[in-house]
């Protein structure tokens, strides 16, 4: 019985570290966990708890939903990404820039760093309203990452695995991230939870939800490429993205919002199936008897 949980646990964390890490995943593990080297952030601060956590699924899904109501980033996402034809790759590159910036060794993290500057340097364009944007544009990337920080956040702290930060904990969180905003190009990142606040009731009136923005969600939540298996367990991940989204952003990107339902049977599923990745991704127990370390 034992052994068939193991080899279910090993199946399917194989599975979800494959979509998230990608063919080169074991290669990046060494680059960023084993790799010896001065980190940007110790093992006691708040980013290493937050973004280790299995919440960053739901996280990581909500803040894509939230970045779209920005008309300008939208429209980089549509004219530039990818990510319809090779939605995992954007994931993997994703993925990749976490955990190098936030567990890597300080030069990798640098490496991870300058990649993504150097694929905004080349973002640019016109949108749709007639308005210019650029992904480097140090405002934008403000929206991008306030976007990014306040839904790992909200995600963690419903979904997280043992306590949720308490008030210091999450002014840490925020301020662990703003380094990594800074050396991305934001200018003077929110570095407390009521300056993240802030930052988001400044940006309201500049958000809305144009039709990319409500195709994008269309394809986030209902059309992801997935085989038939991993649907079920997908919708339960979008419920509880949707669930976490602001009041105010549902009916500009056409979301449903049912806070009954959310409060009992979305948060009961995005807890099992959060839970249900933590638990096939943590590393398998050694075997009675042997050394782990060996």
């Amino acid at each position: 019985m034992i052994r068939g949980s193991d080899e279910v646990r090993a199946w399917l964390g194989g599975h979800v570290l494959q979509r998230v890490a990608g063919p080169q995943g074991p290669r990046g593990r060494e680059r960023i966990f084993v790799a010896e080297g001065e980190r940007w952030f110790g093992e006691d601060r708040p980013i290493r708890r937050v973004h280790a956590d299995a919440a960053m699924f739901v996280g990581g899904l909500r803040a894509l939903l939230l970045q779209s109501l920005h008309p300008l980033a939208m429209a980089g996402v549509a004219g530039h990404s990818d990510f319809r034809r090779d939605p995992w790759g954007r994931l993997q590159r994703t993925s990749f820039f976490l955990a190098a910036t936030t567990f890597g060794p300080a030069e990798e993290a640098e490496r991870a760093v300058a990649r993504v500057r150097g694929v905004h340097r080349q973002v640019r364009g016109v949108a749709p309203d007639g308005r210019p944007y650029a992904a480097g544009d140090p405002h934008l990337l403000r929206w991008v990452h306030i976007a990014e920080v306040d839904s790992f956040l909200a995600a963690f702290q419903r979904y997280g695995g043992g306590e949720p930060l308490d008030a210091d904990e999450r002014d840490a969180y925020i301020a662990d991230a703003a380094v990594v905003a800074e050396k991305l190009g934001v200018i003077d990142p929110p570095r407390t939870e009521a300056e993240l606040v802030e930052a988001l009731r400044t940006f309201r009136p500049e958000l809305a939800g144009t039709p990319e923005a409500r195709a994008a969600a269309r394809y986030l939540l209902l059309q992801a490429p997935l085989p038939l298996m991993a649907r079920p367990p997908y919708g339960a991940l979008a419920s509880a993205a949707v669930g976490l989204m602001p009041a105010w952003t549902r009916w500009p990107l056409r979301l449903p919002y049912l806070p009954a339902a959310e409060a009992t049977i979305g948060r009961l599923a995005g807890h099992g199936i959060v839970s249900t990745i933590r638990w096939a991704t943590r590393p398998a127990p050694a075997a009675p008897g042997t050394d782990p370390d060996r």
